[in-house]
């Protein structure tokens, strides 16, 4: 099937006071129509830096560079900003981590699920308002009409992201970006937006990059996972393979640190990651992760291990060889 966005080496440089900080540093993947692909890592590691490269939305002094980036393709690298700003919202769309401060509160909810819809589609106010009412409703929002009217401070933290989701659905898009979109809600509301956010893929056929650090979401949710770590992807392959067959080492401190319910003895200690992630500023060698990995060898602080792929959609960045990775039982 071909693939509906294609990323190859993509890189995000920020200049701060002591040098360049290489937020992104050369991730490829692909999503194809229909598919969710979990991007999972912790804090830090350029999750959101790369959601907000893939829609051009970085912050102005940050320079994004790559050797590929179609969508629907269309080469996104090459694009002005009018002619990207005429994909954003319309065929590509993002639903940001914390609705309360994505949402204008100045305006009214109405007000701002229309805008995408009149600025994308030759459509009347009146059948926006319908689209709107439509998608609110879709979303499980109940008196859906009356919401229109109101502010976003007049909502649960649940019901603004149900409005978020409404907002990015408005023009129909063929992506979604899903960054953390269960930020700071209880975890009956969280699960209830990852049903919904499910179902609507189905429905609507949309392709969705679910961006989070929780391994429980991506298991539910996800058809492949991609792994970051200080800016670049460690691993990357279908749900059933990373978790089942891990093969980086940082892969299997995540898992780890994960509670197996009917295995993990109430008192007994979690597995842990010792050390910190290191700060990507300046030229860097070697492996990233070398210095908080319990198999490094001193090869990894010379050689940059690059994306390894045992197969087309399963690969990882270590020198070692999968036997010697293996998950043990």
């Amino acid at each position: 099937m071909t693939s509906l966005l294609e990323v190859e080496n993509l890189q995000v440089d920020i200049p701060i006071a002591i040098g360049d900080l290489h937020a992104v540093r050369g991730i490829s993947f692909k999503v194809r129509q229909g598919e969710t692909l979990g991007l999972v890592g912790e804090s830090g590691c350029g999750k959101s830096m790369t959601a907000l490269a893939l829609m051009n939305l970085l912050p102005q002094t940050a320079r994004r560079r790559g050797t590929r980036l179609v969508f629907g393709g269309k080469d996104l690298m090459g694009l002005k900003e009018r002619e990207m700003a005429d994909i954003r919202g319309d065929r590509m769309s993002m639903i940001f981590q914390e609705p309360m401060t994505s949402l204008n509160p100045s305006y009214t909810i109405g007000n701002q699920l229309l805008e995408a819809l009149l600025r994308h589609r030759r459509v009347s106010r009146s059948e926006a308002r319908k689209r709107a009412v439509f998608l609110l409703e879709k979303v499980g929002i109940s008196a859906a009409r009356s919401r229109l009217g109101q502010y976003p401070h007049q909502l649960s933290g649940g019901l603004r992201q149900r409005v978020m989701i409404a907002m990015a659905l408005m023009c129909d898009p063929e992506l979604i970006i899903a960054d953390e979109p269960t930020t700071a809600l209880d975890v009956t509301i969280q699960a209830q937006i990852l049903h919904l956010l499910k179902g609507l893929q189905g429905e609507f056929q949309m392709a969705m990059i679910l961006i989070t650090h929780d391994l429980g979401i991506v298991a539910r949710v996800t058809d492949r996972v991609a792994v970051m770590y200080a800016g670049q992807i460690v691993e990357t392959g279908s749900v059933k393979d990373v978790f089942t067959q891990p093969l980086h080492p940082y892969t299997h401190g995540l898992l780890d640190c994960i509670p197996i319910p009917g295995k993990t003895q109430r008192g007994e200690f979690l597995g842990s990651i010792p050390g910190m992630v290191p700060t990507p500023v300046g030229a860097l060698a070697g492996c990233t992760f070398r210095n908080r990995c319990s198999i490094a060898f001193d090869d990894c602080a010379a050689r940059d291990p690059g994306m390894r792929m045992v197969s087309e959609t399963r690969g990882y960045r270590c020198l070692l060889e999968p036997e010697k990775l293996a998950r043990k039982a």
